[in-house]
């Protein structure tokens, strides 16, 4: 699995402060074996697009059935709010969401936290996001375990999926669907 860094700012001096002309955030290029962990009764997933950019996951091969319809999507949160850094950078999480606003799971691809071999890469941590609705608040100490000596990197990951997941429910899901 391929690794990056979170981003990359062009950064421009001249005679004066800094200024950022463009920034890229960089994501793991093969994510399927993770789409297919967050969709197992998926049988194909579209090539990331749309704004936000989403993989959408189907029951029916589109190439096949032209009227497949997603049955979810999935996302990269530092794509969606690439502005959610933990206590050391952004934490390179993918969300999958059902068509009703429920969290398929949440699989913790990458961080440079200093605490993150126990608090986001413990698999338990993960694993508490399936089943959480969009509307859950994502509150560390609430709905979210708490770890006390790593709570920017927790509270970070907790807005990290709650903010991605709302941001791509908003456009790609109908709001009467939406659960809880």
């Amino acid at each position: 699995m391929l690794k990056r860094a979170a981003s990359l700012a062009i950064v421009v001096c001249a005679a004066g402060p800094a200024v950022v002309l463009a920034q890229k955030i960089f994501v793991n290029p093969h994510p399927e074996e993770h789409l297919k962990a967050l969709f197992p009764e998926a049988v194909a997933f579209s090539p990331k697009t749309g704004e936000p950019p989403v993989f959408k996951a189907y029951a029916a091969d589109p190439k096949k059935d032209p009227h497949a319809t997603p049955i979810g999507y999935a996302f990269w949160t530092p794509e969606l709010v690439p502005n959610e850094h933990g206590y050391h950078g952004p934490i390179h999480m993918i969300v999958g969401m059902d068509l009703t606003g429920i969290l398929t799971g949440v699989i913790v691809d990458y961080n440079s936290e200093p605490y993150g071999y126990f608090s986001v890469d413990l698999p338990e941590f993960a694993a508490q996001f399936a089943g959480k609705s969009v509307r859950d608040p994502f509150k560390a100490g609430t709905d979210i375990a708490a770890i006390s000596r790593a709570s920017i990197t927790i509270n970070s990951a907790a807005r990290a999926v709650r903010d991605s997941s709302r941001i791509a429910a908003r456009v790609h899901l109908d709001p009467a669907a939406v659960k809880r």
